[in-house]
């Protein structure tokens, strides 16, 4: 019904380091090339936790989007933009809120990690509270069929289809909308007809999920119907309701954990990790300093490489001869720490030389990012301005 289209975005932390770069970034250049992306920094949602200090948001909005612009990502090909620049989002949210259960938003299991883990900070806060609504209206609004995810936040996307599905179910009822279906079966032309009605029996009746997509594949082709005609005859496909919010899927991506200096996840609160654009020097110094198999205490002792930080960093950068290499020299006392740390240092160096000559025309002419952002904010506008065309409708709020 509609185009398939990834949405996904990001909280802006100030400048991104590796791990995000290989846990994020690196699926999101990929995706932009095979389909319509939209990437957006989520600033409403850094003021959930950071409500008290809004002041460090605006430096790093735009810190990220040049970390983003270096890492690959083509806004000839993807639309980049901000959250607060498209206040549908704030409108969807607040409609949503109106009949999303309170429990839903209770269960959510990053609710309470986060509220134990972050005691330092007060969120016994409506916002807080809400921002896996926020979030749903935030893919929600773009009627988005993916957004890739890693399994930790596969429960969010499963709350945007409950959400979906009940604001479908509530507000979905078109006055004389069977009689309208079928005027729209009718245009189909009398053997494509037959057969939806087919279909739809043997899933309506039967559950015969395979007979669902043959008639959704059946309706993509049909050249000769309007676009609202095609969403009713989807929507009296699955009951007698139109379909207003599409349910996104997960997209889960294959997401390279890579470790940060002490072997731990990479984190910038951990003090642990490698900027995406760290100058040459700083990468050498740190990686040289990276703790050791503890029990390598002189250059002549064996090591295990598996007890060792840098082994692991290995995992994501090196081939399989240096490896080969590593393994070898470690447990025989053929190398040195140092020397196995070089090949690291040099992928890395390697893999960040493209991305400091991406960032550095951004850096230079700063105008340049906010060009690209204002153009992305427009389109998303647009798509994001249909779609509330049609839940004020739905919802009886499209007043003359």
């Amino acid at each position: 019904m509609y185009p398939e289209r990834v949405v996904s975005g990001m909280r802006p932390t100030g400048s991104m380091h590796l791990g995000h770069y290989h846990g994020a970034l690196k699926n999101w250049v990929r995706m932009q090339s095979s389909q319509p992306c939209l990437f957006f920094v989520a600033d409403w949602h850094a003021l959930t936790t950071h409500y008290d200090d809004p002041a460090i948001i605006e430096k790093s909005v735009w810190e990220m989007l040049i970390d983003w612009l270096a890492a690959g990502i083509d806004p000839s090909q993807a639309t980049l933009f901000i959250q607060s620049k498209v206040p549908e989002h704030a409108e969807l949210h607040l409609l949503l809120s109106m009949a999303t259960p309170l429990g839903w938003l209770e269960r959510v299991p990053t609710y309470k990690d986060q509220i134990d883990n972050l005691t330092s900070k007060d969120l016994a806060t409506y916002g807080f509270l809400g921002y896996p609504l926020l979030q749903a209206a935030d893919v929600l609004i773009y009627r988005a069929s993916q957004v890739p995810v890693g399994e930790d936040q596969v429960p969010h996307i499963e709350m945007m289809r409950e959400i979906a599905r009940r604001f479908n179910h509530l507000y979905g009822k078109e006055k004389g909308f069977e009689e309208k279906a079928m005027e729209a079966v009718k245009k189909l032309g009398s053997k494509r007809a037959k057969l939806y009605l087919e279909l739809r029996t043997e899933y309506q009746q039967e559950g015969k999920d395979a007979a669902l997509d043959q008639a959704r594949a059946m309706l993509d082709d049909a050249q000769n119907i309007s676009m609202i005609d095609r969403e009713r005859l989807f929507g009296y496909l699955e009951g007698s309701r139109k379909l207003i919010l599409v349910e996104p899927q997960a997209k889960l991506t294959a997401a390279s954990r890579l470790p940060g200096l002490d072997g731990r996840k990479m984190s910038k609160s951990y003090g642990n990790s490698i900027a995406l654009r760290e100058d040459k020097a700083s990468v050498t110094r740190k990686v040289r300093t990276m703790p050791t198999d503890p029990a390598r205490v002189r250059r002549t002792d064996p090591g295990t490489p598996e007890k060792c930080p840098v082994w692991q960093l290995h995992q994501v950068y090196s081939d399989p001869a240096t490896k080969e290499w590593v393994v070898k020299g470690c447990t025989s006392a053929g190398i040195g720490c140092l020397d196995c740390k070089q090949p690291v240092i040099d992928a890395i160096v390697r893999e960040q030389e493209p991305m400091h000559e991406r960032a550095q025309q951004y850096l230079d002419d700063p105008t340049l990012v906010r060009a690209i952002v204002a153009d992305g904010c427009d389109t998303a506008r647009k798509l994001a301005q249909e779609t509330m065309r049609d839940v004020r409708e739905a919802m009886g709020l499209a007043y003359s």
